[in-house]
């Protein structure tokens, strides 16, 4: 089993930044994929952005230039920076790790909310 811990959200205005976090423990050696989601009060949980082991990264495209995934195997944990942050970016957002195996695991959430 993996267990993941998000953490980093909070109230930014518009045009600023925020830096969310996610620590995996347990079974972190099947840990292949690792990715942040986000799902906006009334909207479905959508893909935000995702990078493998080896720091191959995929963003979502309205989001690609504004969002920075990175990963750091030794403190198994991922990171999103978002800059130039939008009221439509207000969501909670997810992380996600796929295993090896193909199992995917959620973190509790992280809220963001864009406002002045």
């Amino acid at each position: 089993q993996v267990q993941l811990v998000d953490s980093g959200g909070g109230l930014v205005q518009p045009g600023g930044s925020l830096r969310l976090s996610c620590a995996a423990s347990g079974s972190v050696f099947s840990i292949n994929t690792m990715g942040w989601y986000r799902q906006a009060p009334g909207k479905q949980r959508e893909w935000v952005a995702d990078i493998t082991r080896g720091g191959i990264t995929n963003y979502a495209t309205s989001l690609k230039g504004r969002f920075t995934i990175s990963r750091d195997n030794a403190k198994n944990t991922v990171y999103l920076q978002m800059n130039s942050l939008q009221p439509e970016d207000t969501a909670v957002y997810y992380c996600n790790v796929l295993t090896q195996l193909g199992l995917s695991h959620w973190g509790q959430g992280t809220q963001v909310t864009v406002s002045s």
